[in-house]
């Protein structure tokens, strides 16, 4: 996305302006990106969006024009908006690396910097991290529903003309790559990052020449290597299936190969079987059976499940607007945890809105098998053996750790400075990582439905500190 302070809520800007006027806008402030609650009411998140975030931040600063509309507003003062003119971001940001597998009530990112630069960047953090993690989730969800198929099963995105706005589409796609998508249809994604373009034709195509064969055909001369044919336009059993038959063996006889056939309508079970049957009987064993139509990990789950033989899901909707029940955003928040080392929470008179004050660190532990089995907060140190960690939305419910785990700290310091620590990261890197993180996780994590909870917990260092600063919150507050 482009790197202009200005894509950010107008309160940020006013809130600067209080701090610079109060002289208190160079203290050292804490933030915590984090969500309480998991999309898609399912056992995981996959994190993305890391990196165009830390391209965001290295690039923020006022310009001209923009000086001069901040000065249009009729809010700001002069000397106020002489002090953006040489503004940058100059904080550390610690964070898990793009593509792991992350929990609610865990600090994904952290923002360490003075406090009117903290509060500048939340909203455009929350903008980028919030979607492409919501999307490259569904998109997790609907690889691995596909990865169930015994015949395997690959999905590409295939969304947009119905994501929002063309910023959406490209983020979308970038977020779906990382949860495990093979390609796209977005030729502009592909070229800005290195994703594979796929793609068929239109009914149009076929509804353009004078009959169905006769635009198979001609598709096919146009690009003989590279041909996949979509069978519904009038019939696919009548009359779609025996035309792309046809053309199929006569490309073969030319020296080339029918590469695949789409469906995008109809039972696509009973379609896909019907069709694969048709072309294993006729010799064409490798052409590949591509299905669209408003495909979710739901209706991938049950196409398996009902004996159908796709190879590739073109998922469209569902995916670059995370639809379906639990989606639809990522209720990411940004709060304040520490100012000048002093720590700071949101008591509210919601208990679970509540926010953890203090610098924490999370740790993950992995048991014997190297699978994950669960993430606690705590001040600085590793937890220890025998140590009793608690709910984060429910101190009566506690655990003892047990002696048998190895722990990891889960985050690193991605920037420093205001400048990324290390080289920028490929996308096949990231989408590798969530890879391995998703096979890491208990297996009952993964189910679609009513998956195990992956427990996050409170080290009792964090949990005293929340509880005494609550106390003197109330105390203060009478």
């Amino acid at each position: 996305m482009t790197a202009s302070p200005l894509f950010t809520d107008l309160y940020q800007l006013t809130m600067m302006q209080g701090y610079f006027a109060h002289g208190v806008h160079a203290q050292e402030a804490v933030f915590d990106l984090y969500f309480r609650r998991l999309p898609f009411h399912g056992g995981y998140a996959v994190w993305a969006g890391l990196e165009p975030a830390l391209d965001l931040l290295e690039g923020l600063c006022f310009s001209g024009d923009d000086l001069a509309y901040l000065e249009s507003l009729g809010l700001f003062t002069p000397d106020f908006l002489e002090a953006l003119r040489g503004w940058r971001f100059t904080g550390r940001v610690t964070a898990f690396r793009e593509g792991r597998a992350v929990f609610p009530h865990e600090p994904l990112l952290t923002v360490t910097a003075p406090l009117w630069e903290a509060q500048l960047v939340e909203t455009a953090l929350l903008n980028t991290l919030n979607f492409q993690t919501l999307v490259a989730t569904k998109a997790a969800r609907c690889v691995l529903a596909a990865s169930v198929s015994p015949h395997g099963g690959q999905v590409v995105e295939f969304g947009a003309r119905r994501a929002q706005g063309p910023d959406g589409a490209l983020s979308a796609t970038r977020a779906a790559f990382v949860g495990g998508a093979v390609g796209t249809s977005n030729v502009e994604a592909g070229r800005l990052y290195g994703i594979p373009v796929t793609g068929t034709h239109a009914h149009a195509w076929v509804e353009s020449f004078p009959d169905e064969l006769a635009a198979f055909r001609a598709y096919a001369e146009l690009y003989p290597d590279a041909t996949t044919l979509l069978l519904d336009t009038v019939d696919t059993l009548r009359s779609g299936l025996p035309n792309a038959l046809t053309v199929a063996r006569e490309l073969r006889a030319a020296g080339h190969e029918l590469k695949g056939v789409r469906l995008d309508s109809g039972d696509l079970a009973y379609l896909s079987r019907s069709v694969r049957a048709a072309f294993d009987a006729a010799g064409f064993g490798d052409v590949r059976i591509v299905a669209s139509n408003d495909l979710s990990e739901s209706v991938i789950a049950s196409i398996i499940a009902e004996g159908g033989r796709v190879d590739v899901y073109g998922v469209g909707t569902q995916l670059v607007t995370a639809g379906g029940e639990g989606g639809g955003a990522l209720g990411g928040v940004y709060k304040l945890a520490a100012l000048n080392g002093v720590p700071k929470m949101k008591l509210t008179g919601e208990p679970a809105k509540s926010s953890l004050p203090g610098a924490k660190r999370v740790w993950r532990a992995a048991d014997e098998d190297g699978h994950f089995a669960l993430d606690v907060l705590t001040m600085g140190d590793e937890p220890r053996a025998g140590e009793r960690v608690s709910d984060p939305t429910n101190p009566l419910r506690s655990i003892r750790l047990p002696d048998d785990l190895t722990w990891q700290d889960a985050r690193e310091v991605v920037m420093e400075g205001g400048r990324r620590t290390g080289v920028p990261e490929t996308l096949p890197e990231v989408q590798a990582r969530a890879r391995e993180e998703l096979g890491r996780l208990p297996a009952g994590t993964l189910r679609p439905l009513n998956p195990h909870v992956y427990r996050v917990s409170l080290g009792g260092d964090v949990a005293a500190l929340r509880d005494r600063v609550a106390d003197s919150l109330r105390a203060h507050a009478g």
